[in-house]
């Protein structure tokens, strides 16, 4: 006697599908991504400071929906760079600029070695969702709640077409106002496309497996059972 599981790797994400540059949940909630710019706060004079303080606290009040905040940091991996250098390195005939570009990379590859160098980017989530969040991890990065164990594991029927055509009449708006006030307060923020939004959380899921190379747009091609269901023989 034979059994065979049919359950894949995606029946545990909460990621129902990526289309028309929003994220569809399975538990209903379309969501938008902003990615943003940083502001080097450290380097701002007192009166600045106080500036962006106060204009942040202004973007706060004038929201009357939920979002989410996501800070990611990565480690660097700053290989191909290395190899670049080192072409550009080798081809050139004099050997003064030689020996200082040789420099540049040993120093470089030092710095990296000894010091850990992050890349930090940051997300803004707007769900379509009513205006008291239910708790937190209810967004698309609802990944981060998992180490915490507050994902809640709702699903419902999911009519994608349909949740998307409601879900851009109340999104675009937020977007529209969460740029606007990003931009009084000197931060640069745009709505990530489903090119990116498939990047990023391909990314995520496989971090050990993704060194910058350029994922498919074809979200079809990530339905497919990534790991093989197990066949238990009795």
């Amino acid at each position: 006697m034979s059994t065979k599981y049919s359950a894949t790797t995606q029946d545990h994400l909460d990621i129902y599908e990526v289309k028309n540059n929003l994220v569809v949940l399975k538990s209903g909630t379309v969501c938008a991504v902003l990615q943003t710019t940083a502001v080097n706060f450290d380097l701002l004079s007192e009166i600045e400071q106080d500036a962006t303080i106060a204009a942040f606290s202004m973007l706060l009040n004038s929201i009357t929906f939920p979002i989410q905040i996501v800070l990611r940091s990565k480690k660097l991996d700053i290989t191909k760079y290395i190899e670049k250098v080192h072409k550009v390195e080798q081809r050139m005939e004099d050997p003064l600029l030689r020996i200082q570009a040789e420099s540049y990379r040993k120093f470089v590859q030092d710095t990296i070695k000894n010091n850990e160098v992050l890349d930090k980017k940051f997300y803004v989530v707007i769900p379509s969702g009513p205006t008291a969040e239910k708790e937190p991890g209810s967004g698309p990065f609802d990944f981060f709640a998992k180490l915490l164990g507050t994902t809640h594991r709702k699903r419902v029927s999911v009519n994608t077409e349909q949740l998307l055509k409601e879900a851009e009449i109340k999104l675009y708006p937020k977007v529209d106002h969460m740029i606007k006030e990003f931009n009084r307060i000197g931060v640069r923020a745009k709505q990530i496309n489903t090119q990116e939004l498939v990047e990023l959380y391909f990314d995520i899921y496989n971090p050990s497996t993704v060194h910058g190379q350029r994922i498919r747009t074809n979200v079809d091609d990530y339905k497919t059972a990534i790991v093989n269901p197990a066949i238990v023989e009795e």
